[in-house]
């Protein structure tokens, strides 16, 4: 009998913690508590319904309390709604605490838009009391005298609340000095301007005006390093002048080919008709003797043209022992 009730002990003690697990689960009793006790008025029953509309009680409390304490003014309301928009409510709780402290007008509709533009509103409002230094990478620029200039310069900007959302990042920011520091090393006429007067390019880059659209303001652009590189120009010529010698060398390449082009076709023209010549005289004395057979030619006629070429060749060979060239000697031909 006495097992049996102290069975039926452990059994209640069980069912009752059990219960009470549940109890405290569902209805956040100390939570309750912690609000009570720091001065913020909200009923159990409102704690219930954060449960029902899954919404975890904590995650709104704490941060309400620590709004109610820094005197902001925020409601349960503004915080719950925009815990389920998906924001970090205690984040931007912070941030306003922040930026009440460091006497920066920031309100919880703005906070809460630029939390839910996917910046990080806490930082931002740090930005905003220390600023930060960008450092940029080594930017190539070429002076007028060809010669490279690599600069290397630090940004110290201010983050711009009011043009968090929507405003360009630390990447505009970093492409819109470099593009400045080209600008300026271009425009100068010798490399030696730019390393005599390296605070001309922090004055022409600031002069632009190049933190409008972003989510920053730019305090000063300081130039870290300076250096001196190739001689770009000089490149540029030689790369140039191999060039033209390329073209030069395929056009006369091409003038080349066109001659000796010109030349076979001038050789095959004269074996032509040199073919033409011996035909044409292959043909001479079959003409010849057509015409003695037809009477178009005669007898005497004919013995005229042996007695003029006989006479042509004598007239060729006393010219040539006039030149001092034996007439007897044979010839090669």
């Amino acid at each position: 009998m006495l097992e049996a009730s102290t069975i039926t002990l452990l059994l209640v003690v069980v069912l009752v913690i059990i219960v009470l697990s549940v109890f405290f689960s569902f209805f956040p009793v100390m939570l309750w508590v912690s609000a009570w006790a720091a001065g913020v008025k909200i009923s159990i029953i409102t704690l219930v319904a954060m449960r029902l509309r899954r919404v975890t009680p904590s995650r709104i409390v704490n941060p309400l309390i620590k709004a109610t304490k820094a005197g902001l003014g925020v409601n349960i309301n503004q915080l719950e709604s925009h815990y389920l928009a998906g924001g970090n409510v205690d984040r931007v709780v912070n941030a306003l605490i922040a930026a009440q402290r460091a006497d920066i007008p920031l309100e919880f509709t703005r906070a809460a838009a630029i939390d839910l533009a996917g910046r990080d509103v806490l930082q931002a409002v740090q930005m905003s009391v220390n600023p930060r230094v960008i450092e940029t990478p080594i930017v190539a620029a070429v002076a007028k005298n060809g010669i490279e200039v690599k600069v290397k310069a630090r940004v110290t900007v201010r983050a711009n609340i009011d043009r968090l959302v929507g405003g360009a990042g630390e990447e505009t920011i970093i492409a819109r000095v470099g593009e400045g520091i080209v600008t300026t090393v271009g425009s100068s006429n010798s490399h030696k301007d730019v390393l005599e007067n390296p605070d001309s390019i922090s004055r022409t880059v600031l002069s632009k005006g190049l933190d409008s659209g972003t989510a920053f303001e730019i305090l000063s652009i300081d130039i870290a390093d300076v250096d001196v590189g190739k001689n770009i120009g000089a490149y540029l010529q030689t790369e140039q002048a191999e060039a033209d010698k390329r073209i030069a060398q395929a056009k006369a390449e091409e003038r080349r080919a066109m001659a000796v082009a010109h030349e076979q076709e001038m050789k095959a023209r004269v074996v032509e008709m040199k073919a033409l010549v011996v035909e044409a005289e292959s043909q001479v004395p079959q003409a010849m003797a057509e015409a003695l057979r037809s009477g178009q030619l005669g007898v005497m006629d004919y013995l005229n043209l042996k007695n003029i070429e006989a006479d042509t060749q004598m007239r060729g060979s006393l010219g040539k022992l006039g030149d001092g060239e034996d007439p007897n000697r044979p010839t090669n031909k």
